[in-house]
């Protein structure tokens, strides 16, 4: 049992990190599962790869609690109207997700959950983020503060978070891309995607337990406390990084990133199946 614990605490910090850096966390637990394999049933691990994302989004609550508690804001009549408009902004850009990762959830899991879709989209999505970024230098922001948003700009950035449905996109690089691409400043496409996390993995994480229940042993549940424990404490870390990173530096060095292992991967792929 103690080994599947340090397992669970790996499984944590890897999804702590890549929850919100755009080099996809779904996909990195996938390929850290095919090399440190939980020794847990296949039904929990499915439950297991998306609710041990609760974690991260206690993580953004923490952070950003004053802004997305408007219930503070009573007695500030602006704050106050600032808060709903972006729990508004927020709920129209996760529509698009909503519905269609309720459609093809068991689709996308029987089809596009394995090793070679997300080496593949590793690569392509590594190359998207060196070009949306190469453009994005030539030209300046239209949206520098997230107040200033507007509703259609957060559903077209929804529309892009459907494309990170397929694992090892990474929903945070999606919209992140999309965001830039739509004129948003790389401060304001990284915070209004961490935004956008919370119900969409809120979501994803009652659509499992709804699908598969929580009928799981004792030492399976306790394996998921811990991996949504060392998520949280991980992803408050990774998303201070990322804010501070983003004020001196661009996301080509995450395209690199990706296309590197996505290419290591393709040829670990080829090995395995001589």
């Amino acid at each position: 049992m103690l080994l599947e614990i340090f397992k669970s605490i790996l499984f944590g910090v890897v999804e702590g990190i890549t929850e919100w850096l755009p080099i996809s966390s779904t996909g990195h637990m996938i390929l850290l599962n095919n090399f440190i394999k939980l020794d847990v049933s296949k039904k929990f691990w499915e439950v297991y790869l998306v609710v041990i994302q609760l974690g991260a989004i206690l993580a953004v609550c923490t952070i950003y609690f004053k802004k997305l508690n408007f219930f503070l804001y009573r007695k500030d009549k602006l704050k106050f109207t600032r808060s709903i408009n972006l729990w508004k902004k927020i709920i129209v850009g996760c529509i698009p997700a909503a519905i269609l990762g309720f459609l093809l959830d068991d689709f996308l899991d029987k089809h596009f959950y394995n090793f070679p879709t997300v080496a593949l989209m590793l690569i392509i999505y590594g190359i998207l983020f060196i070009i949306v970024e190469n453009y994005f230098s030539k030209r300046n922001s239209t949206c520098i503060d997230i107040n200033h948003m507007t509703y259609k700009t957060a559903l077209l950035i929804g529309l892009f978070q459907v494309l990170a449905l397929i694992p090892g996109t990474s929903r945070s690089g999606a919209t992140i891309l999309g965001a830039l691409l739509l004129g948003t400043s790389r401060n304001v496409a990284a915070e209004f995607t961490f935004y956008l996390a919370i119900p969409v993995m809120a979501g994803a994480s009652l659509l499992k337990i709804v699908k598969h229940g929580f009928a799981f042993s004792s030492n399976e549940m306790i394996l998921l406390l811990v991996g949504m424990l060392i998520a949280y404490i991980v992803s408050i870390i990774a998303i201070k990084f990322l804010l501070g990173y983003i004020k001196k530096h661009d996301f080509k060095v995450f395209g690199w990133y990706r296309i590197v292992l996505g290419i290591i991967l393709v040829i670990y792929y080829l090995l395995a199946i001589r």
